[in-house]
């Protein structure tokens, strides 16, 4: 097992930019009236996760990694919403969604874990 020295080590923060891009590409089909509304939350809140991870990574405690996680967890369940939105607004499939949120649940296990972890749970 390898050291951790960098947030850029972590499966979970990796597997949250893959999650990213993921969802950058499934919003590349929305319409694009969307782009200053839908698209832009979505993007800006799955941004975020991985974002929140490297922050959080980067503190000096615990808890205040702890605390970040939590946020990324937030930003996560705030993407989720908005996809089943673009969803019920008929701006995605089922399928090509199915897989989003398969990655979506994956990160989210990932983050309550190392949320556990680090509270000492």
């Amino acid at each position: 097992m390898s050291t951790i020295q960098s947030h850029r080590d972590l499966i979970v923060w990796n597997k949250a930019l893959d999650l990213a891009v993921e969802v950058y590409a499934l919003t590349e089909r929305f319409p694009s009236k969307e782009q200053y509304r839908l698209i832009s939350q979505i993007t800006r809140s799955v941004a975020s996760v991985p974002a929140n991870v490297a922050e959080g990574h980067a503190r000096s405690t615990r808890k205040d990694y702890a605390n970040f996680v939590a946020i990324a967890r937030g930003s996560l369940a705030e993407t989720e919403t908005f996809l089943l939105l673009a969803q019920r607004l008929g701006y995605v499939e089922v399928r090509p969604l199915e897989s989003v949120l398969a990655r979506l649940d994956e990160v989210g296990r990932m983050l309550a874990t190392l949320r556990k972890r680090l509270l000492g749970g």
